[in-house]
Parts: C-alpha cells; sequence; structure tokens
C-alpha cells in the first residue's frame, strides 16, 4: 500500500471516529439499507474496504452520494460499526480534495415531490449543508 493511500485511509478513520477492525461481516448494515440497491458498493463493503485500507477505491465512485445518512445501518449492527459515518468521511475527504459536491442546498427543494419522505429531507440538508 503506497503512503497516499495510508493516508486517505487514516483521514478516513479519523474523521469517522470508527473502528472497522469491530466488524465481523455478517451483513445486517447492508439488509437494512434502503439506498441498498442504487449503490455500488453496499454498507458492509465500505467498511470492508476501509477495513483492509482501500479507502481510495471509494473516492471516486458515486455510492457515496447515494447514501441517505438515515443511520439504519448503525442501529442494526451488533458491534456497534457506523458504516454511515465512514460514507460521510469518504464524502467529506472527496469533496475536500476535489470539489466534487454533486448537489447544491437550493437545487434540494426543486427535486422534492408530495411522495418523498421527509427523512431524504432531513438527510439532504444533513449532507449538502456542511
Amino acid at each position: 500500500m503506497t503512503d497516499r493511500y495510508r493516508q486517505i485511509t487514516e483521514t478516513v478513520l479519523i474523521i469517522s471516529g470508527q473502528d472497522p477492525r469491530q466488524c465481523m461481516a455478517c451483513g445486517k448494515c447492508t439488509a437494512s439499507c434502503p439506498a441498498y440497491e442504487h449503490m455500488n458498493y453496499h454498507p458492509h463493503q465500505f467498511v470492508s474496504l476501509v477495513k483492509k485500507g482501500k479507502s481510495h477505491m471509494l473516492l471516486d465512485d458515486t455510492s457515496i452520494y447515494h447514501c441517505l445518512s438515515c443511520y439504519a445501518c448503525a442501529e442494526r449492527c451488533p458491534r456497534g460499526v457506523e458504516p454511515v459515518k465512514l460514507i460521510e468521511a469518504i464524502r467529506l475527504l472527496a469533496l475536500r480534495e476535489k470539489g466534487a459536491n454533486r448537489l447544491t442546498p437550493d437545487a434540494v427543494s426543486q427535486l422534492l415531490d408530495d411522495e418523498m419522505p421527509q427523512q431524504v429531507l432531513v438527510s439532504a440538508f444533513r449532507k449538502y449543508s456542511k
């Protein structure tokens, strides 16, 4: 592993405050993810890649923007690992390094419809107003 890849993983761990070594790969986080079918990497795969020091593979993946930040994955984890915090840390690192924000707060209201749950709106503002 190169020093750059190691630095990316260390930064993700610092930002997230998570210890992916606690993950036992049970898949409960992925099973509870409402955005599962829209993601290239699923919550348990995010944790696994960070654990293996391959966080750099996630920086360019659009899956980090499909996470709703609903914390369903964190609620289901029997070991207390919070994949959502790792995903948010990777997203934040991508924003810092590449300015890759996919949506502005002003654009959120244009994407709403009457069927959309309020949780999506709260998650969008949490994600895009930092």
